[in-house]
Protein backbone atom coordinates (compact mmCIF):
# COMPACT_ATOMS: atom_id res chain seq x y z
CA UNK A 1 0.00 0.00 0.00
CA UNK A 2 1.32 3.36 -0.92
CA UNK A 3 2.66 5.41 1.70
CA UNK A 4 -0.29 8.43 3.06
CA UNK A 5 1.63 12.03 2.65
CA UNK A 6 1.28 13.40 5.84
CA UNK A 7 -1.46 16.25 6.14
CA UNK A 8 1.40 18.67 7.88
CA UNK A 9 2.46 22.23 6.76
CA UNK A 10 6.01 21.23 7.61
CA UNK A 11 6.07 18.42 5.27
CA UNK A 12 7.64 19.14 2.20
CA UNK A 13 8.98 15.72 0.34
CA UNK A 14 12.12 17.43 0.06
CA UNK A 15 14.03 16.85 3.95
CA UNK A 16 12.95 15.75 7.24
CA UNK A 17 10.61 18.24 9.26
CA UNK A 18 13.09 17.04 12.40
CA UNK A 19 16.48 16.26 12.60
CA UNK A 20 17.11 12.04 12.92
CA UNK A 21 12.77 11.55 12.27
CA UNK A 22 11.65 10.17 9.44
CA UNK A 23 7.94 10.95 8.78
CA UNK A 24 7.56 8.94 5.69
CA UNK A 25 8.27 5.78 8.05
CA UNK A 26 7.61 7.14 11.51
CA UNK A 27 4.33 8.61 11.35
CA UNK A 28 4.13 12.83 11.87
CA UNK A 29 5.98 13.69 15.29
CA UNK A 30 4.26 17.14 15.48
CA UNK A 31 1.40 17.48 12.87
CA UNK A 32 0.39 21.03 11.77
CA UNK A 33 -2.41 20.34 9.28
CA UNK A 34 -2.82 22.77 6.63
CA UNK A 35 -6.77 23.25 7.40
CA UNK A 36 -8.51 25.61 5.19
CA UNK A 37 -5.83 26.43 2.37
CA UNK A 38 -6.47 29.99 0.79
CA UNK A 39 -4.61 31.66 -2.00
CA UNK A 40 -4.68 35.59 -2.36
CA UNK A 41 -3.74 36.81 -5.28
CA UNK A 42 -2.67 40.53 -5.00
CA UNK A 43 -0.16 41.87 -7.86
CA UNK A 44 -1.12 45.63 -8.80
CA UNK A 45 0.32 48.71 -6.73
CA UNK A 46 2.16 48.35 -3.44
CA UNK A 47 0.34 50.53 -1.47
CA UNK A 48 -2.94 48.37 -2.34
CA UNK A 49 -0.60 44.97 -1.24
CA UNK A 50 -0.27 46.79 2.37
CA UNK A 51 -3.76 47.74 2.35
CA UNK A 52 -4.87 44.36 1.73
CA UNK A 53 -2.95 42.94 4.81
CA UNK A 54 -5.67 44.83 7.04
CA UNK A 55 -7.73 42.00 6.28
CA UNK A 56 -4.96 38.98 7.28
CA UNK A 57 -6.37 38.81 11.05
CA UNK A 58 -10.18 38.83 10.03
CA UNK A 59 -9.09 35.56 7.78
CA UNK A 60 -7.46 34.09 10.35
CA UNK A 61 -10.49 34.29 13.27
CA UNK A 62 -12.84 33.33 10.34
CA UNK A 63 -10.62 29.93 9.33
CA UNK A 64 -8.43 29.12 12.41
CA UNK A 65 -6.99 26.10 11.12
CA UNK A 66 -5.44 27.38 7.88
CA UNK A 67 -2.83 27.96 5.18
CA UNK A 68 -2.94 31.15 3.85
CA UNK A 69 -0.47 31.82 0.74
CA UNK A 70 -0.01 34.79 -1.01
CA UNK A 71 1.12 35.69 -4.84
CA UNK A 72 2.41 39.20 -5.95
CA UNK A 73 5.08 41.03 -7.87
CA UNK A 74 8.54 40.95 -6.72
CA UNK A 75 8.75 44.70 -6.23
CA UNK A 76 6.02 44.01 -3.47
CA UNK A 77 6.84 40.73 -2.23
CA UNK A 78 9.27 42.10 0.53
CA UNK A 79 6.36 44.10 2.11
CA UNK A 80 4.94 40.55 3.09
CA UNK A 81 8.24 39.32 4.99
CA UNK A 82 8.26 38.57 8.44
CA UNK A 83 4.28 38.18 8.56
CA UNK A 84 3.23 35.82 10.87
CA UNK A 85 -0.47 35.22 9.18
CA UNK A 86 1.27 34.39 5.91
CA UNK A 87 2.37 30.72 5.32
CA UNK A 88 3.76 30.83 1.88
CA UNK A 89 4.68 34.33 -0.18
CA UNK A 90 5.16 33.63 -4.02
CA UNK A 91 6.73 35.98 -6.76
CA UNK A 92 4.60 36.51 -9.82
CA UNK A 93 6.17 34.37 -12.39
CA UNK A 94 6.17 31.59 -14.64
CA UNK A 95 7.32 28.88 -12.42
CA UNK A 96 5.25 30.11 -9.43
CA UNK A 97 2.33 29.75 -12.15
CA UNK A 98 3.10 26.38 -13.24
CA UNK A 99 3.17 25.45 -9.04
CA UNK A 100 0.12 27.56 -8.03
CA UNK A 101 -1.70 25.46 -11.05
CA UNK A 102 -0.78 22.16 -9.56
CA UNK A 103 -1.98 23.02 -6.09
CA UNK A 104 -5.52 22.70 -4.97
CA UNK A 105 -7.11 25.69 -2.60
CA UNK A 106 -10.35 26.24 -0.73
CA UNK A 107 -10.60 29.76 -1.44
CA UNK A 108 -8.77 31.77 -3.92
CA UNK A 109 -9.68 35.56 -3.28
CA UNK A 110 -8.29 37.71 -6.47
CA UNK A 111 -7.99 41.77 -4.92
CA UNK A 112 -6.88 42.91 -8.46
CA UNK A 113 -8.99 43.77 -11.05
CA UNK A 114 -6.30 43.22 -14.14
CA UNK A 115 -6.58 40.96 -16.80
CA UNK A 116 -3.45 39.32 -15.49
CA UNK A 117 -4.60 38.30 -12.18
CA UNK A 118 -7.93 37.86 -13.20
CA UNK A 119 -6.56 34.75 -15.69
CA UNK A 120 -4.23 33.33 -12.36
CA UNK A 121 -7.69 33.46 -10.65
CA UNK A 122 -9.30 31.51 -13.34
CA UNK A 123 -6.92 28.81 -13.73
CA UNK A 124 -5.96 27.97 -10.22
CA UNK A 125 -8.00 24.76 -8.79
CA UNK A 126 -10.35 26.08 -5.98
CA UNK A 127 -13.86 25.20 -4.14
CA UNK A 128 -14.91 28.68 -4.24
CA UNK A 129 -13.36 31.51 -6.13
CA UNK A 130 -14.05 35.41 -4.88
CA UNK A 131 -12.62 38.47 -6.07
CA UNK A 132 -12.15 39.03 -9.86
CA UNK A 133 -11.52 36.53 -13.12
CA UNK A 134 -11.55 36.75 -16.73
CA UNK A 135 -14.30 35.41 -18.76
CA UNK A 136 -13.88 33.68 -22.50
CA UNK A 137 -13.06 36.80 -23.80
CA UNK A 138 -10.49 38.63 -21.49
CA UNK A 139 -13.18 40.78 -20.21
CA UNK A 140 -12.81 41.60 -16.03
CA UNK A 141 -15.87 39.73 -14.44
CA UNK A 142 -16.97 39.66 -10.57
CA UNK A 143 -16.75 36.18 -9.28
CA UNK A 144 -19.02 36.46 -6.68
CA UNK A 145 -21.65 38.48 -5.01
CA UNK A 146 -19.61 40.42 -2.84
CA UNK A 147 -17.61 41.65 -5.62
CA UNK A 148 -20.37 43.46 -7.18
CA UNK A 149 -19.85 46.43 -5.55
CA UNK A 150 -16.14 46.65 -5.46
CA UNK A 151 -16.34 45.66 -9.56
CA UNK A 152 -19.44 48.68 -9.98
CA UNK A 153 -16.95 51.78 -8.50
CA UNK A 154 -14.77 50.99 -11.12
CA UNK A 155 -17.39 50.90 -13.71
CA UNK A 156 -19.53 54.14 -12.24
CA UNK A 157 -17.55 57.35 -11.75
CA UNK A 158 -20.58 59.02 -10.03
CA UNK A 159 -20.69 56.00 -7.83
CA UNK A 160 -16.90 56.00 -7.03
CA UNK A 161 -15.65 59.65 -6.99
CA UNK A 162 -19.30 61.52 -5.53
CA UNK A 163 -21.21 58.95 -3.52
CA UNK A 164 -19.22 55.79 -2.17
CA UNK A 165 -17.80 56.64 1.68
CA UNK A 166 -16.39 53.40 2.35
CA UNK A 167 -13.18 53.09 2.93
CA UNK A 168 -11.24 50.07 0.62
CA UNK A 169 -10.29 47.74 3.62
CA UNK A 170 -14.72 47.91 3.81
CA UNK A 171 -15.39 46.80 0.65
CA UNK A 172 -12.46 44.30 0.24
CA UNK A 173 -13.87 42.45 3.30
CA UNK A 174 -17.25 42.56 1.33
CA UNK A 175 -15.56 41.06 -1.97
CA UNK A 176 -13.63 38.18 0.73
CA UNK A 177 -17.24 37.57 2.18
CA UNK A 178 -15.83 38.20 5.60
CA UNK A 179 -16.83 40.59 7.84
CA UNK A 180 -15.52 44.17 7.76
CA UNK A 181 -13.15 44.80 11.41
CA UNK A 182 -11.26 48.27 11.28
CA UNK A 183 -7.87 46.03 11.90
CA UNK A 184 -4.76 47.82 10.96
CA UNK A 185 -2.53 47.21 8.23
CA UNK A 186 0.25 43.95 8.89
CA UNK A 187 3.75 45.28 8.63
CA UNK A 188 6.71 43.63 10.93
CA UNK A 189 10.69 44.44 10.74
CA UNK A 190 12.69 42.10 11.59
CA UNK A 191 15.16 42.50 14.80
CA UNK A 192 18.00 43.13 12.31
CA UNK A 193 16.16 46.07 10.60
CA UNK A 194 15.00 47.33 14.32
CA UNK A 195 18.67 47.46 15.23
CA UNK A 196 19.64 49.11 11.52
CA UNK A 197 16.95 51.66 12.84
CA UNK A 198 18.95 52.45 16.00
CA UNK A 199 22.59 52.97 14.01
CA UNK A 200 20.82 55.05 11.43
CA UNK A 201 19.60 57.35 13.62
CA UNK A 202 22.97 57.68 15.89
CA UNK A 203 24.87 57.58 12.23
CA UNK A 204 22.60 60.60 11.52
CA UNK A 205 22.30 62.35 15.62
CA UNK A 206 18.82 61.69 15.74
CA UNK A 207 17.48 61.02 19.43
CA UNK A 208 14.39 59.61 20.80
CA UNK A 209 13.32 62.97 22.17
CA UNK A 210 13.90 65.14 18.58
CA UNK A 211 10.55 66.26 16.96
CA UNK A 212 10.98 64.65 13.26
CA UNK A 213 8.88 65.71 10.02
CA UNK A 214 9.31 63.02 7.21
CA UNK A 215 8.25 64.58 3.63
CA UNK A 216 7.43 61.87 1.49
CA UNK A 217 7.81 63.82 -1.60
CA UNK A 218 6.78 61.43 -4.68
CA UNK A 219 4.44 58.93 -5.95
CA UNK A 220 5.22 55.70 -8.76
CA UNK A 221 5.36 56.92 -12.11
CA UNK A 222 2.31 55.78 -13.02
CA UNK A 223 0.25 59.10 -11.81
CA UNK A 224 2.75 61.55 -11.44
CA UNK A 225 0.28 63.96 -10.86
CA UNK A 226 0.11 62.96 -7.46
CA UNK A 227 2.88 64.77 -6.64
CA UNK A 228 3.09 68.48 -4.73
CA UNK A 229 5.43 70.59 -6.65
CA UNK A 230 9.21 70.95 -5.81
CA UNK A 231 8.44 74.61 -4.60
CA UNK A 232 5.25 73.61 -2.34
CA UNK A 233 7.99 71.62 -0.45
CA UNK A 234 10.81 74.04 -0.12
CA UNK A 235 7.99 76.73 1.47
CA UNK A 236 7.11 73.70 4.13
CA UNK A 237 10.41 72.61 5.02
CA UNK A 238 11.68 76.46 5.15
CA UNK A 239 8.74 77.03 7.57
CA UNK A 240 9.56 74.51 9.20
CA UNK A 241 12.79 75.29 9.86
CA UNK A 242 12.22 78.61 11.19
CA UNK A 243 10.58 76.87 13.88
CA UNK A 244 14.32 76.16 15.28
CA UNK A 245 12.76 72.83 17.16
CA UNK A 246 11.61 70.25 14.09
CA UNK A 247 13.97 67.58 12.33
CA UNK A 248 13.59 66.95 8.56
CA UNK A 249 13.78 63.91 6.70
CA UNK A 250 13.10 63.47 3.10
CA UNK A 251 11.97 59.92 2.41
CA UNK A 252 10.77 58.21 -0.98
CA UNK A 253 11.87 55.64 -3.46
CA UNK A 254 14.44 55.40 -7.35
CA UNK A 255 11.93 57.22 -8.53
CA UNK A 256 12.07 60.22 -6.17
CA UNK A 257 16.00 60.61 -5.98
CA UNK A 258 16.98 62.88 -8.59
CA UNK A 259 13.57 65.13 -7.07
CA UNK A 260 14.83 64.68 -3.51
CA UNK A 261 18.42 65.84 -4.61
CA UNK A 262 16.92 69.35 -5.80
CA UNK A 263 14.82 70.09 -2.80
CA UNK A 264 17.76 68.83 -0.38
CA UNK A 265 20.20 71.61 -2.71
CA UNK A 266 17.99 74.30 -1.34
CA UNK A 267 18.67 73.16 2.51
CA UNK A 268 22.72 72.01 2.82
CA UNK A 269 23.29 69.95 5.86
CA UNK A 270 20.00 71.46 7.41
CA UNK A 271 17.78 68.49 6.31
CA UNK A 272 18.43 64.71 6.26
CA UNK A 273 18.04 63.24 2.56
CA UNK A 274 17.49 59.43 3.00
CA UNK A 275 18.87 56.85 0.64
CA UNK A 276 16.13 56.17 -2.11
CA UNK A 277 17.70 53.22 -3.85
CA UNK A 278 18.37 50.30 -1.06
CA UNK A 279 14.91 48.71 -1.44
CA UNK A 280 11.72 48.85 0.26
CA UNK A 281 12.52 47.14 3.43
CA UNK A 282 15.09 50.36 3.76
CA UNK A 283 12.63 52.23 2.94
CA UNK A 284 10.55 51.30 5.24
CA UNK A 285 13.24 51.65 7.96
CA UNK A 286 13.63 54.85 7.11
CA UNK A 287 10.59 56.11 7.48
CA UNK A 288 9.94 54.73 10.79
CA UNK A 289 11.97 57.18 12.12
CA UNK A 290 10.00 60.30 11.90
CA UNK A 291 6.81 61.01 14.25
CA UNK A 292 4.88 63.07 11.25
CA UNK A 293 5.04 61.94 7.51
CA UNK A 294 3.45 64.33 5.22
CA UNK A 295 2.34 62.72 1.92
CA UNK A 296 0.24 62.54 -1.33
CA UNK A 297 -1.62 59.75 -1.81
CA UNK A 298 1.09 57.07 -2.32
CA UNK A 299 2.72 54.11 -1.64
CA UNK A 300 4.66 56.21 0.96
CA UNK A 301 1.14 57.33 2.56
CA UNK A 302 0.20 53.45 3.00
CA UNK A 303 3.63 52.44 4.22
CA UNK A 304 3.42 55.43 6.80
CA UNK A 305 -0.34 54.74 8.41
CA UNK A 306 1.42 50.69 8.09
CA UNK A 307 4.22 52.40 10.35
CA UNK A 308 1.29 53.93 12.72
CA UNK A 309 2.91 56.98 11.89
CA UNK A 310 1.10 60.60 12.33
CA UNK A 311 -0.29 61.18 8.79
CA UNK A 312 -0.94 64.39 6.78
CA UNK A 313 -2.13 63.54 3.68
CA UNK A 314 -3.20 65.48 0.66
CA UNK A 315 -5.34 64.22 -2.38
CA UNK A 316 -6.20 66.31 -6.37
CA UNK A 317 -6.97 63.06 -8.56
CA UNK A 318 -7.36 60.58 -5.91
CA UNK A 319 -10.46 59.07 -4.27
CA UNK A 320 -9.69 60.44 0.09
CA UNK A 321 -12.96 58.48 0.58
CA UNK A 322 -11.54 54.96 0.11
CA UNK A 323 -8.30 55.86 2.51
CA UNK A 324 -8.42 55.16 6.35
CA UNK A 325 -5.93 56.77 8.53
CA UNK A 326 -6.66 54.72 11.81
CA UNK A 327 -7.60 58.28 13.65
CA UNK A 328 -3.94 59.13 13.23
CA UNK A 329 -3.66 62.02 11.37
CA UNK A 330 -5.12 64.51 8.76
CA UNK A 331 -6.64 64.23 5.10
CA UNK A 332 -6.61 67.56 2.82
CA UNK A 333 -8.27 67.51 -0.16
CA UNK A 334 -10.29 70.00 -2.66
CA UNK A 335 -13.52 70.48 -1.30
CA UNK A 336 -15.12 72.55 -3.55
CA UNK A 337 -13.53 71.73 -7.15
CA UNK A 338 -16.15 69.71 -8.93
CA UNK A 339 -13.46 67.96 -11.44
CA UNK A 340 -11.52 66.29 -8.25
CA UNK A 341 -11.21 63.00 -7.36
CA UNK A 342 -10.36 62.44 -11.44
CA UNK A 343 -7.96 59.51 -11.44
CA UNK A 344 -6.82 61.19 -14.75
CA UNK A 345 -3.03 60.77 -15.73
CA UNK A 346 -3.40 64.40 -18.14
CA UNK A 347 -5.00 67.01 -15.99
CA UNK A 348 -7.07 69.97 -18.71
CA UNK A 349 -6.99 72.16 -15.50
CA UNK A 350 -3.45 73.11 -14.60
CA UNK A 351 -3.56 70.75 -11.85
CA UNK A 352 -5.28 72.79 -9.66
CA UNK A 353 -6.17 70.31 -6.88
CA UNK A 354 -2.51 70.86 -5.78
CA UNK A 355 -1.95 74.38 -6.23
CA UNK A 356 -5.12 74.30 -3.94
CA UNK A 357 -3.48 72.44 -1.29
CA UNK A 358 -3.25 74.23 1.87
CA UNK A 359 -0.41 74.21 3.04
CA UNK A 360 -0.53 76.78 6.29
CA UNK A 361 -3.13 73.99 7.56
CA UNK A 362 -0.58 71.05 6.64
CA UNK A 363 2.05 73.57 9.27
CA UNK A 364 -0.46 74.36 11.75
CA UNK A 365 -1.62 70.53 12.14
CA UNK A 366 1.85 69.30 12.29
CA UNK A 367 2.77 71.71 15.20
CA UNK A 368 -0.46 70.86 17.02
CA UNK A 369 0.25 67.07 16.60
CA UNK A 370 3.62 68.01 18.80
CA UNK A 371 2.49 70.39 21.24
CA UNK A 372 -0.20 67.92 22.42
CA UNK A 373 2.40 64.94 22.68
CA UNK A 374 3.82 67.59 24.78
CA UNK A 375 1.11 68.06 26.86
CA UNK A 376 0.34 64.48 27.70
Amino acid sequence: MAKKIPDCKRFTGYKPCFPDHNCWTDGCKDPLPFGTKILIINLDAMGDVLMTTAQLPTLKQEYPESTIYWVTLKVAAPLLDNNPYLDKVFVYNGESISILNEMEFDIVMNVDKSMRSGALAMSVKAKKKLGFGINANGQIIPLNKGAEYNYLLGMDDHLKFKVNQRVGQDYLAETFEIPYVRNDYVFNFTEDELKFIEDYKKEIGITDEDEIIGFNTGCSNLYPNKKMTIEQHVYLIEKFLEFNRFKIMLLGGPEDTERNKIIASHFGDKIINTPTTLGVRKGACFENIPQVVITGDSFGMHLAIALKKYVIAWFGLSCWQEIDLYDRGVKLYPENLECAPCWKKVCPYNLECIQQIDLERIIRETVNYFDKIHKK
